[in-house]
């Protein structure tokens, strides 16, 4: 057992999974709310008479929401707490639901959207940096790795939802009324989630470093006892006062490199095309020639395989460590895309298509799914954590834009099997940065990771 590690009999393991399972809550709303589009876009783009181009941004302004979020989420987490940001998050929520089930415009649809992603944006950063900041090291990759399995339910959830609502009527029922009981099905897990954090407390590196001594010190006993709060607490003292906290120091030799890491992967992990799958999965079933209702169902499917390897990742993430699980993901991802591919170039469609889009949703549910939001939650500096993760996940929420907004323009123009083709290069480019440029992280303080960078 390492020297920094609390004795096991002291570690309160299920008061920390109670924290981490509330703070991941955040990352089912967040699932659902990104993929529930899925359901709804066929109908969208026959209610509003979209284009490509125009059902792209009905499905990509959210994501422009997104990184307003971000940007938002990182100085009011440093400055409000991670709790309270994340409770203004289910606020965000529950209303955005509420608007986006209601309009009878498109700009109106477009604003809801907007809002929606702003809450998405900032539960992005404060769900994945309140776990950290509670997790004991040993256990933190796992920990983790529940916010990204809370989002993988929340998707399977909105795939779920989506077909039994679309099978309830028609396509003029789905076209007129169906898709609005899609967004609105959120507003009660919004209202469960905040106040399921009314009885969660801040987090201690966030209390210490608001002044608030004694109540990030409860905090740690309370989660790994006396001898390993007093550890805790002296870790994050020395590195509070190594620090400044300006935008500026994000700049300095000793941040720059985590940051350019961290937002490298996250750019990475959506120019996979995941998301290609996540909101146009019945579509992209349709056009190899599957039928409607059957597309939706193939499409529950892809969001319970999803669900099941993320709980891969979890097992093994703190086991064999955040490098070699994303080694074999991204390669696993880069072969099943070239084979979606050839099976859109062969017209290969039914079983053959399903099974290659299962194998890529596999390979990202086990590695790059769980472990980029992990990795982006450990390298960055306590006093610094919330701004450097911000622009890390608004490059990974633009990244995800551009893909969404151009997967029904690529799909058109240059065929599917090309443009899933491009998502295999990105990859393969995904696989070399992570074997020549990515650090291990397993098993590491967040404290002894920062102290990395100055070497």
């Amino acid at each position: 057992m390492m020297a920094h590690d609390p004795p096991e009999s002291k570690l309160n393991v299920g008061y920390v999974l109670l924290l981490s399972l509330v703070a991941a809550f955040g990352g089912f709303l967040f699932g659902y709310d990104t993929a529930v589009i899925a359901g709804a876009n066929k109908y969208l783009e026959a209610y509003f008479a979209l284009d490509a181009g125009g059902l792209g941004f009905a499905t990509g302004v959210m994501l422009l929401g997104c990184m307003a979020g971000v940007l938002l989420a990182g100085p009011a987490g440093d400055r409000l707490g991670r709790r309270t940001g994340l409770l203004l998050c289910g606020l965000g929520f529950g209303l955005s639901s509420y608007a986006t089930a209601i309009p009878e415009s498109l700009t109106a649809f477009w604003w809801a959207r907007f809002a929606g992603g702003i809450a998405i944006g900032a539960v992005s950063i404060l769900s994945p940096i309140y776990i950290a900041e509670i997790a004991p090291e040993r256990i933190r990759g796992r920990l983790v790795a529940l916010y990204q399995l809370a989002i993988v339910v929340g998707i399977a959830a909105a795939f779920f939802v989506n077909s039994v609502i679309q099978g309830r009527g028609d396509a003029d029922w789905n076209t007129a009324t169906g898709w609005r009981w899609m967004f609105a099905a959120l507003i009660a897990p919004s209202a469960a989630f905040m106040a399921l954090l009314a009885a969660v407390p801040e987090s201690p590196r966030w209390l210490v470093k608001a002044g608030r001594r004694d109540a990030g010190r409860t905090v740690l006993e309370r989660i790994g006892g006396a001898a390993s709060a007093a550890r805790g607490m002296a870790q994050i003292e020395e590195a509070l006062t190594r620090e400044e906290g300006r935008w500026s120091e994000l700049l300095t030799p000793r941040y720059f490199r985590p940051l350019i890491l961290g937002a490298t992967l996250a750019v990475l992990s959506q120019l996979s095309g995941i998301n290609a799958i996540m909101y146009y999965a019945p579509k992209v079933f349709e056009a190899a020639g599957t039928e409607t209702s059957a597309a939706f169902w193939q499409t529950v499917i892809v969001g319970l395989v999803n669900f099941g390897f993320t709980f891969v990742s979890i097992a093994l993430v703190d086991r064999l460590g955040r490098k070699p699980l994303l080694a074999v993901g991204t390669a696993a991802q880069a072969a099943t895309l070239a084979g979606i591919g050839f099976a859109f170039h062969l017209g290969l469609g039914g079983g053959v298509l399903l099974a290659g889009v299962l194998g890529f949703v596999a390979a990202f549910a086990m590695a790059m799914g769980p472990v980029s939001w992990i990795v982006n939650s450990e390298i960055f500096p306590t006093k610094m954590r919330g701004r450097a993760m911000g622009v890390s996940i608004m490059l990974l929420w633009f990244a995800d834009y551009v893909v969404t907004q151009t997967f029904p323009m690529l799909k058109d123009g240059i065929g599917p099997a090309a443009t899933f083709w491009i998502y295999a290069g990105f990859s393969l480019a995904s696989l070399l940065f992570v074997m020549f440029c990515l650090p291990e992280t397993k098993g590491k303080t967040l404290e002894e990771i920062e102290a990395g960078w100055g070497r």
